[in-house]
């Protein structure tokens, strides 16, 4: 073992008695001191190797005799520190501050996002007025929008903030004002101008980091609308734009429910994988456009609640990124 500040080099060589040939359990059966979350964090962010080559499935099948080079980097700190990150603020008052996320963008750390997050950049901008606020690593935070989905969030200040917000949330609407609006490009136009899907959502039976529709799972309800459809190489509807509101708050609850019906996200390399061939039948302008894009095409256009503080109703909508303008003029270019 190299040890580099707190840095750590370690060595393993595979016994072929670990009980699996999984390279994360073989890790978690040498390595107790390291969590499989932390090996497997590791894994994916390619800091583990074997023959020189950087290995990041965490269930790919080592050998007896192996050796596996795991570089362990230097603790992050517990607590976020602020960082200089330029936020595009849409509202910001003593109690709360609404943004608009452009794609990329982490909203907390987490495992292999230490740094470079929306709290980093929120500690800088708001100061000590966010601390302890929903937890030393969530400060502020309600709600989240995946790293590549854009557009609108808020987040408390104080709280009061926090108190009010998280309650409006859990609520979604039901019996107050709150409304959450997303712009989604699916694959396919559904059969009817609207509709509601309403199917639990829980973790994935096998891919872990993946959301599915499963019986026994938490309530989720999505209701969506379409806006416009596209025609494909041949001028049949290939696409369309849809618009969401959310009535519960799941992880990718939009991105699992779509798939769920028939109709995944454009650029879902999660949920979508299985329509990557249907972009060979879109014209070449809306396939380069949608290659350019590189991420699911979601984005966060509406938000309304009421103020913390005042019970004034607030209504903030955030227009379609670039890249997702540009996709909408390519389909669009095919009509």
């Amino acid at each position: 073992m190299e040890n580099s500040g707190s840095a750590q080099r370690l060595e393993v060589v595979v016994a072929g008695d670990e009980g699996s040939a999984r390279l994360d359990r073989v890790l978690a059966a040498r390595l107790p001191d390291l969590s499989r979350s932390r090996l497997k964090a590791l894994i994916l962010a390619g800091a583990v190797s074997l023959k020189a080559s950087a290995v990041r499935d965490p269930a790919y099948h080592v050998s007896h005799g192996d050796t596996i080079i795991i570089d362990v980097p230097e603790a992050a700190p517990a607590e976020p520190k602020g960082e200089e990150i330029a936020l595009d603020i849409v509202f910001e008052d003593d109690d709360i501050i609404v943004i608009n996320k452009p794609r990329g963008l982490v909203v907390h750390p987490a495992a292999g996002h230490e740094t470079g997050t929306l709290v980093n950049a929120l500690i800088a901008h708001c100061g000590s007025t966010l601390s302890g606020i929903g937890g030393v690593r969530r400060p502020g935070i309600v709600h989240r929008l995946d790293k590549d989905t854009t557009g609108l969030m808020v987040v408390a200040k104080n709280d009061l903030a926090h108190a009010s917000l998280s309650a409006q949330f859990a609520d979604h609407g039901r019996t107050g004002a709150m409304r959450r609006g997303y712009m989604a490009f699916a694959w396919g136009v559904p059969g009817r101008h609207r509709g509601t899907v309403d199917a639990p959502i829980d973790r994935h039976p096998y891919a872990r980091e993946k959301m599915a529709v499963r019986q026994g799972g938490r309530e989720a309800v999505t209701h969506w609308e379409i806006l416009e459809s596209f025609p494909g190489r041949d001028g049949k509807p290939i696409a369309a734009l849809l618009a969401c509101e959310l009535e519960t708050g799941r992880t990718h609850q939009i991105r699992v429910h779509l798939a769920h019906i028939g109709h995944p996200l454009m650029g879902d390399a999660v949920y979508g994988p299985h329509f990557k061939t249907k972009a060979n039948q879109l014209a070449p302008e809306s396939q380069a456009a949608l290659a350019t894009l590189g991420r699911q095409a979601l984005h966060a256009y509406l938000l309304v609640l009421e103020h913390p503080r005042t019970g004034e109703l607030l209504h903030w909508e955030a227009p379609l990124p670039e890249d997702l303008l540009l996709l909408r003029s390519a389909l669009k270019a095919a009509l």
